[in-house]
């Protein structure tokens, strides 16, 4: 077995322009993908920004309506001696 057989690269049906195609098919999708990834979460806040704006001011100066939710609990431990 020659190292000339074995290597895809050195074989006489490469294609290196449908290689080129291939790459550049695989890094408009990951581009895609990282555009998506970044304007998704973008989106999404800008949107709950805009339902901001839609809310009265009255609501916004209102009075929590669960004063309680953030208490936390206190535990008293015993003691050893």
């Amino acid at each position: 077995m020659t190292g000339d057989d074995s290597n895809p690269f050195t074989q006489s049906e490469f294609d290196r322009d449908k290689a080129a195609k291939s790459v550049v098919v695989q890094m408009g999708v990951g581009a895609g993908l990282a555009a998506a990834t970044i304007l998704v979460p973008m989106i999404a806040i800008y949107l709950l920004y805009l339902v901001g704006t839609l809310l009265p001011p009255e609501s916004k100066e209102a009075p929590d309506p669960t004063p309680g939710s953030f208490s936390t609990l206190q535990v008293e431990m015993p003691r050893y001696a």
